[in-house]
């Protein structure tokens, strides 16, 4: 075996240009393998991102105007959620319900003694912290008792306690929000990035004390059970959705009025469009490397002709055929393998070189997953064996008395 290995470096060093072509064929295969799954991973990294702060099998009903007439009542007619169609939803889906919350929207001035910004406010019940997937640094979340007693705590992001309190602790202070006062009872945190940590949280009830004394709710978000499948997840989302069109007299086919993002239908949607372009990489990545394979196996062709001469001498001293052929796929595996790590190297390099101006076109953190790698190297290996095959066959089959004569 050693004997094998020596005379593969003895003839890799001997024909450097004829090496260096084999290697950079495998090399650029590989490399544009790694880059293109690459960019595909940069592409599935993006949107994790930005839909990694909500619940994978939240769903969020918006609320607009009608575009269309139905059942007597004309279009153009708004719809508005209260407290008692939260009610009603708990009640009328509460086994298929793990967490529901309804949600008040407004834009608020906050100051802390001389320091001051507008924030986003978000009024919510309890529920919320699971659906947004909120994480508490310091305090607690919103409560059901802050819910009846209409309280003015809140929970502000981190940023928002960075912002007004320059790195002291904003924990059971009060900020006033445009003239009233509010106590921080939590600091959180929020993978959404800085737009979601620069918001701020209250009761519900207690917004809806202070922004017009009434019982609006501007959206809903709920989440189906854990045991659903992704189908019967979509499948609830869309009773949901017929019950409520049918509750407040819209119609059917009116998207206007009720729109429903079930993020279970998004994330297969997602799935099967990452699923298709994965498909057509490797498509395009496989025709590269069978391009570099026979490449490699012509050149292999050429090498065993070279070696013509050579490999008579050897079956007339005695060589087995196995010999021969081992001799020859080792030295097909040798240049396919290393090649193939400078290839996976490089783009590899590549990547991490190219990710922050990959950024700015929404390919976040471009990379090759380990099984990926894997799996390379595992078509390295078989593609080295695979171009050497028949080469290796044809110089096991030289005879001799052919191969002594050859020129």
């Amino acid at each position: 075996m050693f004997d094998i290995w020596r005379e593969i470096f003895q003839n890799v060093t001997k024909n450097k240009l004829r090496s260096i072509l084999t290697g950079v064929t495998v090399a650029f295969s590989i490399l544009l393998f790694t880059l293109l799954f690459g960019v595909v991973n940069g592409f599935k990294n993006s949107f994790m991102k930005n839909f990694k702060d909500d619940a994978s099998n939240a769903i969020f009903i918006h609320v607009g105007s009608t575009s269309k007439a139905y059942k007597g009542f004309q279009s153009g007619r708004r719809i508005r959620f209260e407290n008692k169609d939260y009610n009603y939803i708990k009640k009328q889906f509460g086994d298929d319900i793990e967490f529901i919350t309804g949600r008040v929207f407004r834009g608020e001035q906050i100051s802390y003694k001389g320091n001051k910004d507008r924030y986003s406010i978000r009024a919510v019940h309890p529920d919320h912290k699971f659906l947004e997937v909120t994480v508490m640094q310091t305090g607690r979340y919103i409560t059901n008792l802050d819910l009846k007693k209409r309280a003015k705590n809140i929970v502000i992001g981190r940023l928002v306690e960075k912002d007004l309190f320059e790195g002291r602790s904003a924990l059971g202070k009060q900020l006033n929000l445009g003239g009233i006062n509010f106590k921080v009872v939590g600091v959180f945190s929020d993978d959404g990035g800085e737009r979601e940590e620069r918001t701020v949280y209250m009761p519900i009830t207690t917004a809806q004390g202070i922004y017009g004394n009434n019982q609006y709710i501007d959206q809903f978000v709920l989440s189906s059970r854990k045991s659903m499948s992704v189908d019967e997840a979509i499948a609830f989302g869309k009773k949901i959705e017929n019950i409520l069109k049918a509750r407040f007299n819209i119609a059917p086919n009116d998207q206007s009025a009720l729109r429903m993002q079930n993020m279970s239908e998004t994330n297969k949607e997602v799935n099967s469009f990452f699923t298709i372009l994965t498909v057509f990489v490797f498509v395009i990545a496989f025709g590269t490397l069978i391009a570099g394979i026979i490449g490699v196996s012509n050149i292999m062709v050429y090498i065993v002709k070279e070696r013509t001469k050579e490999l008579g001498i050897r079956k007339a001293l005695g060589a087995p055929p196995s010999h021969i052929i081992s001799m020859v796929l080792y030295e097909s595996v040798f240049l396919t393998m290393i090649s193939g790590y400078i290839g996976l190297l490089l783009g590899g390099l590549i990547l991490d070189w190219s990710s922050e101006l990959l950024e700015d076109y929404g390919i976040l953190n471009p990379s090759v997953e380990t099984s990926q790698v894997v799996g390379a190297t595992l078509i390295l290996v078989v593609s080295g064996a695979v171009a050497g095959f028949l080469p290796a066959r044809r110089a096991a089959r030289i005879k001799p008395v052919v191969a002594l004569r050859a020129d």
